[in-house]
């Protein structure tokens, strides 16, 4: 079935696009604005863009135009922020920080979360996700008139300590972080404990086994 997006409202593409890019990984965004009041939320259209420089992107919407999220308010003014990611065990308390608390209001308290002092950032990390990246703002994309991307360079990265197999190689236990993932519509989750391993195939392999007469 054809949906021409030139002839369907914003939020009908919106509902296409949520229920068919799936999963998507969760960015449990830590800002502070410049008198150093603390916010949290989560953004699902997020994900990591280059590796070489390191950037990371978010898609950010307005709660209308002209009035974008605390998040974007608060990055756009001090150009720093933290992602942490969401494991199965900070489910509902990422969820507590997606409420639409009044401006100011402290997500992370209201959650009950713990924060660590980030090492080159001001916004702290929580200590409950199991990774979490340091990040500062490089640019705004802006996106029409109520979405932006913002692209953050990452400066450090933390991963909780049993998840990581060999420091010096760089080893990580991916599965032994269980995180999650949004699904379809408002209220639809993924684990990622259900894998399965596909090799790559090797050209020479392709060419070998399809020439055959």
């Amino acid at each position: 079935m054809l949906f021409d997006f030139g002839e369907i409202e914003p939020k009908e593409r919106y509902k296409l696009l949520v229920s068919t890019i799936t999963p998507r990984p969760i960015a449990w965004v830590v800002s502070q604005n410049s008198q150093g009041v603390l916010n949290a939320a989560p953004f699902s259209f997020f994900n990591a863009f280059s590796g070489d420089p390191p950037v990371i992107g978010i898609g950010m919407g307005s709660h209308s135009p002209g009035r974008p999220k605390d998040s974007r308010v608060n990055i756009q003014e001090t150009g720093q922020f933290v992602v942490n990611l969401v494991s199965e065990e900070c489910a509902q308390l990422m969820n507590v920080t997606a409420i639409e608390f009044d401006y100011g209001v402290n997500e992370l308290e209201q959650a009950a979360l713990t924060t660590v002092q980030s090492t080159h950032v001001k916004p702290p990390r929580i200590a409950e996700s199991p990774v979490a990246f340091e990040c500062e703002l490089i640019q705004i994309v802006e996106l029409g008139t109520s979405s932006g991307l913002l692209l953050g360079r990452v400066l450090a990265m933390h991963i909780r300590d049993d998840a990581v197999i060999d420091p010096g190689k760089h080893y990580v236990d991916t599965p032994k972080l269980k995180l999650i993932a949004r699904m379809h519509g408002a209220n639809w989750y993924a684990k990622t404990s259900d894998l399965f391993k596909m090799d790559r195939i090797p050209v020479d392999d392709w060419k070998r086994d399809h020439d055959r007469p």
